[in-house]
Parts: C-alpha cells; sequence; structure tokens
C-alpha cells in the first residue's frame, strides 16, 4: 500500500511553510489567490487528504469541539439566535394554553436527543466538527479529559464532571457548562429559567386550580437543574403561606420507570395528593402509567405535571402538562458561546438564561374546565 501523503509533502510540493498550507485549508481567504491555487494544486496533484491534526499545525485548532454527558435527521430552518442584548438571555416564563392545533410535528424526542440536535446543528453550521463523550461510572474522569486533549473547546452538561475537575481542564481547554448556573467559577454557562417555570407552573396549579395538595417527584440529588426546579416548587408555595417538605421525599431518578414506581407508592396511599408535580416528563409519564394501572383518572382525580417538553408528552393519553425547556436552542447556544471563547480567549464569562414556556394540557386540566 503506497504511503498517504502528508502536510510536509505538500508543503515541500507547492514550495511553502507547513503554516501557510494549514491556513489554506482552514482559512483560504486569509491566503493570496495565487498560493492558494499553488497549494490547492499540490493538494489536487499528490492526493492528500487533510486531517484535524494537519489542519492544526499552525493554528494548534483541530476544527473540532466536544460535547461531554453522563451516562446515558433533517435540517430546519434554524434562524438567528442572539446571544446578547436579546429578551432571550433575560430569561423568564410565561403560561401558554396548549391546544391540541398548535402540536409541534416533529418526531419523537427526548431530551438529551433534542440537546445533541442543536449542538450537531450549530456546529455544522458554524463550520465545527463535534466530538460527543459519555462518561459512564468510574470511566467518566477519564473520558473527559481524553476529549479535552483531542478539541479546542469543550461543552460540558451540568453534574456530568466536578467543578473542580472543570476548574482544572479549564486551564488547558475553553469550557462551556450545560444546564447548570455558574456557582463561583469563571466558566462560560448556558442554562434555562428552571426555578421561574417550576414556580409558574405550581403558581397556576394553586391559584387556577385550587390544588392545595402538590406532592414534587424529584430526579436525582446532583442534578443541578433539579435543585432549581425544586428551588421554584418551594418559592410558589412560600408566597402563598403553603408548608412544603424541606427535601423533595420522592424520587424517580428521572427515567419513566421511576415515576412508575413513584405513582404505584403513590396509589397506595389512603389519599392521593390533588397533583403529582414531576421533575421532568419521564418520570411523570410513569405516573400516568401507574394511574392507569390502578384505575385513578388522570386529570380528574389526579393531576399529574412534568419538565422538559418532549414529544412524548404530546402523544401520550392524556397530554401531559409539562415546562417546555429550549432544549435545541440550549445547544445551539452552548455552541455559540464555545465559539465565542474560542474566538475572544480574554472575554468576561457569561452566563445566558434561556426562557420557558408552560404548557397547558388536558393533563391537569378537569373534564369540568375544558
Amino acid at each position: 500500500m503506497t504511503k498517504a501523503p502528508t502536510v510536509y509533502d505538500v508543503a515541500h510540493h507547492a514550495g511553502v511553510s507547513i503554516a501557510t498550507v494549514s491556513r489554506v485549508l482552514s482559512r483560504p481567504d486569509d491566503v493570496k489567490p495565487a498560493t492558494r491555487e499553488r497549494v490547492l494544486g499540490s493538494v489536487a496533484a499528490l492526493g492528500y487528504v487533510p486531517s484535524g491534526a494537519a489542519r492544526g499545525l499552525a493554528a494548534r485548532r483541530t476544527g473540532v469541539i466536544g460535547l461531554f454527558f453522563q451516562g446515558l435527521d433533517a435540517m430546519d430552518d434554524l434562524g438567528d439566535i442572539a446571544l446578547e442584548g436579546d429578551e432571550a438571555s433575560a430569561g423568564g416564563a410565561r403560561i401558554i394554553r396548549d391546544v391540541p392545533e398548535r402540536a409541534d410535528t416533529r418526531v419523537l424526542n427526548l431530551y438529551f436527543d433534542e440537546v445533541l440536535r442543536g449542538c450537531e446543528l450549530e456546529s455544522w453550521r458554524s463550520g465545527f466538527s463535534l466530538l460527543v463523550g459519555v462518561g459512564r461510572g468510574d470511566t467518566a474522569t477519564q473520558t473527559v479529559r481524553d476529549m479535552a486533549g483531542r478539541v479546542d473547546g469543550l461543552m460540558v452538561l451540568a453534574g456530568s464532571a466536578s467543578e473542580e475537575e472543570l476548574a482544572q481542564l479549564s486551564r488547558h481547554v475553553p469550557i462551556v457548562v450545560m444546564a447548570g448556573p455558574r456557582r463561583g467559577d469563571e466558566l462560560d454557562h448556558v442554562s434555562v429559567s428552571n426555578a421561574e417555570g417550576m414556580r409558574a407552573l405550581a403558581a397556576h396549579l394553586i391559584d387556577d386550580l385550587g390544588a392545595r395538595d402538590l406532592e414534587y417527584v424529584s430526579g436525582s440529588v446532583d442534578s443541578p437543574d433539579d435543585a432549581e426546579r425544586w428551588d421554584g416548587f418551594v418559592m410558589a408555595h412560600v408566597e402563598r403561606e403553603l408548608s412544603t417538605p424541606a427535601t423533595p421525599t420522592l424520587r424517580g431518578d428521572f427515567t419513566r420507570d421511576g415515576g412508575r414506581r413513584v405513582g404505584r407508592e403513590l396509589m397506595q396511599r389512603e389519599r392521593l395528593p390533588r397533583a403529582v408535580v414531576c421533575a421532568n416528563d419521564q418520570m411523570a409519564l410513569g405516573v400516568i402509567d401507574a394511574a392507569r394501572i390502578a384505575g385513578v383518572t388522570v386529570p380528574d382525580e389526579l393531576i399529574v405535571t412534568g419538565f422538559d417538553g418532549i414529544d412524548a408528552g404530546r402523544l401520550s393519553t392524556p397530554r401531559l402538562t409539562t415546562v417546555r425547556q429550549p432544549m435545541e436552542t440550549l445547544g445551539r447556544v452552548s455552541v455559540q458561546a464555545l465559539a465565542r471563547r474560542l474566538a475572544e480567549p480574554k472575554l468576561p464569562a457569561m452566563s445566558v438564561r434561556l426562557p420557558v414556556e408552560v404548557l397547558l394540557r388536558e393533563s391537569s386540566e378537569p373534564s369540568s374546565t375544558s
């Protein structure tokens, strides 16, 4: 097998430096037309296929950014999203009565699918390749470290790596933390209005539907999103002088099976709460499953709500009342934030909070009000 030509071969053939070859392949507009054509001619003559390492020899860039999660399609009109000076950056929450005619026609996706889709689309739009890594158990730390050594910048879902680990990695590669607020660090953060959304939903259940007995189903102890949603739930109660436990008493691990387990536990009580407020849609759908099996009617006997806005919630029976967060936008804005940091490393750390929408559907709308 003939040895593949290298960037050094191209540089020698064209009579230029390897830095010039790298610029032609990564930033052709920065190179004089005559030189650019000579280099591209050598690339064609030698059959050279550029690699990320070769493109990065001069600029010390690979053109690859990373997305790291802890364990775990078609192109639409993306439009423009302003990173600063736009109402999206201010956060907030609004109530929307979601009727069948407003149904989203996209295919079924879960939270991580939507966030990943946003990262993929914006990476493509911005000229980056995207490397995705999933850490599991004891290997998570090594996985995120390995990724940091292979990419120009790294997006990390909050809670997937310790604050100490991120601080250490950020000395070598730009880091954007996704779905988590800044907690004294100097990293860029992109999050959603978790507390505001849950506060608005709980307020609706209490004020508009007259529900006073609300049971909260938490996801996991180490989830920043979950902690913020619990805070919003508590705030709605405190403002109305209603009591809540000091911490959530029910946990469903963010899974549908966990929601079913919690639901079965609730169905065995002598008295049901008026409403079950879940920290994500998957758990809420599991509670609805358990209610259906037990013969409990949702919402007339039990109101069930979720958080995220995954497509499964609008396809369930009844359709799920939820707080829809902009999952795809979260991915897209995170890529924008990372690109901004790569272009201007000395800029102050930024925090963007994206708004959410409370979608009122049949799982919280008793038949008498529909």
